[in-house]
Formats: structure tokens, C-alpha cells, sequence
């Protein structure tokens, strides 16, 4: 049979989901951070020239003229009902934000090439020094080739040596370390007494420390137990990434979206959104609309669908203030129990949940918990913390993920230090207060909180 082509005009009926601009603007908004969203209705007020700070409106006296219907009613949505500005706003304080601003630390980079000034360097040592500085990672550990180090700046393995050796003299203590094992052995030939011992083990046996195979290690060595698990104690007592603390000089500031404060024995919720600016329209551009006649069609159309981009943002905040507004008044009804008595009562909870409760699609309410606070009595909070996964129990409850933990994070403080618990005997403890967990599982959430093996706890006497 032969292959027929040809062209045909045919009619059809197809039902197709269109997002329109509108929709994807509102969608878009909803995910931003307080900050994000800050930072855009900045961008579309320096884009759209109708777009006016309310503080800042002069209308005009006298002639206002009569625009068409519709666009009187998109002036009047802007211009008399900025409603999604709450007028009870959340402050902690009336002081000068930027006087509660805290001063960026001094980078670790800064901090190493000061301490470079006390040492005596020729030239090329000093260069090297500073090469090796910069190229120290977030842990503060160094990872190069010696070869390339050493051709780059024309000098022997030796002088890269004392360089590097003047580099592990710094604080913190095991910055410039090559490895885990170098960095715990700077920092314990720090100490006044060193422990050698303590170095050997590091050196040799760390897979096995954190294995807790103490009885292979002092079998190895011809040492007592005792003496090897003393040495382990101060090599726990070393830090292993002694540049974390600098990795980030940068400050983040957390925006709290929602307050929630008990008043008179309720919770009350007070969205945070006194840093918005309120929008309005531009008195000018409302004459010109006014005038149609003066200006024509061109000018009318053009103000028109300015103004109706104005309208979709206005909504669009507005939007996304009820919905998370509705979400914070889900998660305090669904967690008061958190609320009064604090992080063991908190209950499972699933975005589908809340989407039932509120009448919203599970993809929304998603969105509204992206990137969001909530400032509690018990703390800061993003709202995705308030939806933990659970386990059942036998009286038909659930419990979740963050209060099972602290049952096994307290078992295991409260166990025989000599006699540790295994992780079965940690599921059984739980089975018997009616919690059904596996073995496999508290292992997870042992190793999530990094709690290590009970082989790896125990202590000998």
C-alpha cells in the first residue's frame, strides 16, 4: 500500500489548560521570600510608570474627569483599596533597623594574612604562603599538587615544606591541613603536653576509632584499653574542620512572612508585612486617562495595559497574603499542642492536609510554604518544619519524625555508658511506649542525628 500525502483543513474541539500571564505573575509571586518579593515589587515599580508609592500621592484638585467604566474600576482597585497591607503590623522594636546590624566577621583569609606579618619571609616563601592561603577550601584544608606548586614558584620540596609548616604555625589550629589525620595531629602537638599516643591513633587508626574497635587498636599498639580510649577522648576534643567557622562571612537575615502571638490564651496570627510598600497610581497618568479625547487611542491603550499590569501585581499580593495567612492559621490550629508544650508534641502533617483544610490545591500550598518564616513564642520557624513525616502508634496516633528522635537521642543520654544500647533494643524500648519502629529505622534517624554506633559508645572502666 503506497504512502498518501497531502494537505487537509480539519476542525476540531480540544480542551486545553492556557496559564495566562495573570495566573503566571500570581503563581510567581506566591513563591517569592519576603525579601524576593520586596526586591521585585522594587523592579516593577521602576518598570511600570503608573505604579506610585501611596505616601507619595498628590492628587490632583479640580479637573480629575470621568475614565471609561473599566478602567475606573482598575484605578479604583489600586488607588482606594490597598487591602493587603495589614494596618496591625508586627515590630519588635522602633529603633533604627540598621543600627541592630552586626558588623560582617573578618574572613579567615584576612585573618591568616595578618598573622603572616609576624613571620619573618623572604620574598618567594611569602608569595607561596599567600598562594596557599587562597587556596585553603571552607574546611580550611589544602588540596594541591606539590609538584605544580613547587614549578610554579621555582623552589624545592623542602622550602614548601617550612612554608607550609609556617602556614600550620596560625590559628586556628590544623588550618592548612592536607588531611583529617594531619589536621588532629597539628592541633594535638599544639598542646602543652602532647599525647603520643593520641598521634599514633590518629595517624594510623581512624577508621577504627570511629568504628569503636578500641580492642583491635590497643591489641595493635600493645597498649591497655583504657590508655587508647583516653587517648581517643582527646582526639574528639580536636576540631576537624577548623575553618568552618569562617566559611561564610557573609550575614543572612531571616524575614519572618507570619508572627504568631498568644493574647489572652489564644493564638493570635499578625502577617509581617510592614516593609511593603503600598501602591497606588500615579495622579498624572489619571488625568491623561481622564482626557481620552486630547490624547487618542494610542496613548489611551498604552496607559490601559500599564495600568492593568499594576492591577495583576496588586492582586497578586493580595493573593498570596490570604493564602499564607490561611496556611498559618492550618498549621497553629493543626500543632497547637507544639505550641503549648514545645517540639515532642509535634504532629505529622502533609501538604494535602492543609490543602483539604484551607480548599486549595496541594501544589499551592507548596508554593506558599517555599522560602517562608514563622516567628513563634518557641523560636523562628519555616514553615516546611511544621510538616514532619510520622510513625504510628498503637493507641491509633501519630507521632513524628522530630519527637521520635528525641525519644532516641534520650535513651541513648540516659543509657549505661559500658552497656550501650543497640538499635534493636532502642526499637524494642520504643515498642513497649507503643511506638512500632524497626531496627533499620532507628539506625536512620541515629545516623541522621549523628549519633554513632553503640560499639562506638561504649566506654571500659
Amino acid at each position: 500500500m503506497a504512502l498518501q500525502m497531502g494537505f487537509n483543513l480539519v476542525q476540531e474541539q480540544r480542551l486545553k489548560m492556557v496559564m495566562t500571564p495573570e495566573l503566571r505573575q500570581a503563581i510567581q509571586i506566591l513563591q517569592y521570600s519576603a525579601a524576593d518579593l520586596l526586591h521585585y515589587i522594587e523592579e516593577q515599580m521602576t518598570e511600570n510608570p503608573v505604579l506610585e508609592l501611596e505616601e507619595h500621592l498628590t492628587r490632583p484638585k479640580g479637573e480629575e474627569g470621568t475614565p471609561s467604566q473599566e478602567l475606573e474600576r482598575w484605578v479604583n482597585y489600586i488607588s482606594k483599596k490597598p487591602s493587603h497591607y495589614s494596618s496591625g503590623r508586627y515590630s519588635e522594636d522602633k529603633e533604627n533597623t540598621l543600627e541592630r546590624v552586626a558588623a560582617a566577621p573578618e574572613s579567615l583569609t584576612d585573618m591568616l594574612e595578618e598573622q603572616l606579618l609576624d613571620h619573618s619571609l623572604d620574598p618567594v616563601a611569602k608569595k607561596v604562603c599567600l598562594y596557599l592561603i587562597g587556596n585553603l577550601d571552607e574546611k580550611g584544608y589544602l588540596d594541591f599538587e606539590a609538584v605544580e606548586v613547587c614549578k610554579r614558584f621555582q623552589i624545592s620540596e623542602e622550602k614548601l615544606e617550612r612554608c607550609l609548616s609556617v602556614l600550620h604555625s596560625m590559628d586556628p589550629a590544623g588550618i592548612g591541613a592536607r588531611s583529617l589525620s594531619e589536621c588532629i595531629e597539628i592541633q594535638l602537638l599544639r598542646k602543652e603536653k602532647p599525647n603520643r599516643l593520641a598521634i599514633e591513633i590518629a595517624k594510623r587508626f581512624l577508621p577504627e576509632v570511629a568504628d569503636g574497635k578500641l580492642r583491635k587498636i590497643a591489641h595493635t599498639l600493645g597498649v591497655d584499653v583504657l590508655e587508647v580510649q583516653a587517648a581517643i577522648d582527646e582526639i574528639k576534643k580536636c576540631n576537624p574542620r577548623p575553618g568552618a567557622g569562617f566559611a561564610d562571612s557573609s550575614s543572612r537575615y531571616v524575614y519572618p512572612d507570619v508572627v504568631v502571638e498568644k493574647v489572652d490564651g489564644e493564638y493570635v496570627i499578625i502577617m509581617n508585612d510592614s516593609d511593603f510598600p503600598r501602591l497606588t497610581i500615579n495622579s498624572r497618568y489619571q488625568q491623561l486617562l481622564a482626557q481620552k479625547e486630547l490624547y487618542g487611542d494610542e496613548t489611551f491603550s498604552y496607559l490601559k495595559n500599564w495600568i492593568q499590569s499594576a492591577v495583576w501585581l496588586v492582586k497578586g499580593i493580595e493573593q498570596r497574603r490570604d493564602t499564607i495567612y490561611r496556611v498559618a492559621e492550618a498549621i497553629v490550629a493543626k500543632q497547637q499542642e507544639f505550641f503549648e508544650k514545645g517540639v515532642d508534641y509535634l504532629k505529622p502533617l502533609t501538604l494535602k492536609q492543609v490543602a483539604e483544610e484551607v480548599g486549595l490545591h496541594e501544589s499551592t500550598i507548596s508554593r506558599a510554604t517555599q522560602h517562608k518564616y514563622i516567628q513563634t513564642p518557641r523560636g523562628l520557624f519555616p514553615f516546611k518544619f511544621f510538616f514532619p513525616s510520622g510513625l504510628a502508634t498503637e493507641t491509633g496516633a501519630d507521632l513524628s519524625q522530630k519527637t521520635v528522635k528525641n525519644k532516641i537521642q534520650q535513651l541513648i543520654a540516659e543509657e549505661e555508658k559500658e552497656n550501650p544500647l543497640s538499635d534493636q533494643k532502642i526499637s524494642d524500648q520504643l515498642r513497649m511506649e507503643g511506638i512500632r519502629i524497626s531496627r533499620r529505622t532507628v539506625a536512620k534517624y541515629r545516623e541522621e542525628m549523628g549519633i554513632p554506633s553503640s560499639a562506638a559508645r561504649k566506654r571500659y572502666k
